[in-house]
């Protein structure tokens, strides 16, 4: 009397699991694709930064708001602080490329 009570309760189980595994797997296909996006500007800097470039060390687009170049600035300077074990050179290149893309960009002919 056993053995059809536990062929059966294999069989259930056996069920359950593949209808688990199906909905399982359709939700996986049915989800959007991740796009793979660097978080950092990955890459050595000019001579003279160009805004091409300070948006990419900012992470954001060229064309975009003095709003969002800030926000961007905020975030990126807080993973570079030299308080916070950063680099001096790095911080100082993330307020270059704010600068670039504020339209504040010094030029490096004279020293006064």
């Amino acid at each position: 009397m056993a053995t059809p009570f536990l062929a059966g309760l294999a069989v259930a189980t056996a069920a359950l699991a593949g209808r688990y595994g199906i909905q399982a797997w359709q939700a996986f296909k049915a989800r959007p694709p991740r796009l793979k996006v660097r978080k950092f500007y990955e890459g050595g800097f000019q001579q003279k930064m160009t805004r091409r470039e300070a948006s990419l060390i900012l992470g954001i687009r060229e064309s975009a708001t003095p709003d969002k170049v800030k926000e961007a600035h905020r975030k990126v300077m807080v993973a570079n602080h030299p308080d916070a074990g950063g680099s001096h050179y790095l911080a100082s290149k993330i307020n270059e490329a704010k600068d670039v893309m504020l339209g504040k960009a010094k030029d490096s002919g004279s020293p006064f």
